[in-house]
């Protein structure tokens, strides 16, 4: 992770930029009026291109003009900025060790039986497919 993206994790998100980058990984390629009608809750165009703006800024979303109108992508797929925010949590609070993190799920029993398999599974794969670029 770069500084300038540990910067922007650090900054976060606050509740109406959650929404909006839950809208525009959801929904997007969108602009700010189809962002404005698809929220939950009543606010003027202006209030959200400036949310949009800020996400831009902070550098969750990117956009292009189409016909004189803004339309927003976000910047990076939902998985991978929440996987750069475990990482500065697991940097932070466990001296950068993924096991403690995902140890501490299982005993706090944040997963499930479905859940733990499926990500056996990953890292098996992940494991056979280190293990076939050492060959």
């Amino acid at each position: 992770m770069t500084k300038d993206e540990a910067k922007d994790l650090a900054k976060g998100l606050g509740d109406l930029e959650r929404a909006v980058m839950q809208l525009v990984w959801a929904k997007g390629p969108i602009s700010a009026e189809a962002v404005r009608e698809k929220l939950a809750r009543p606010l003027k165009e202006s209030t959200i291109r400036t949310v949009l703006r800020r996400l831009e800024d902070k550098g969750f979303v990117t956009h292009t003009v189409e016909n004189r109108a803004y339309i927003y992508r976000a910047a990076e797929a939902r998985g991978r900025v929440a996987a750069k925010a475990v990482k500065r949590i697991v940097d932070w609070f466990c001296n950068g060790s993924v096991e403690e993190v995902l140890v501490g799920m299982v005993d706090s029993k944040m997963l499930d039986k479905r859940q733990l398999e499926a990500l056996a599974k990953k890292i098996e794969k992940a494991r056979e497919t280190k293990d076939g670029e050492k060959k």
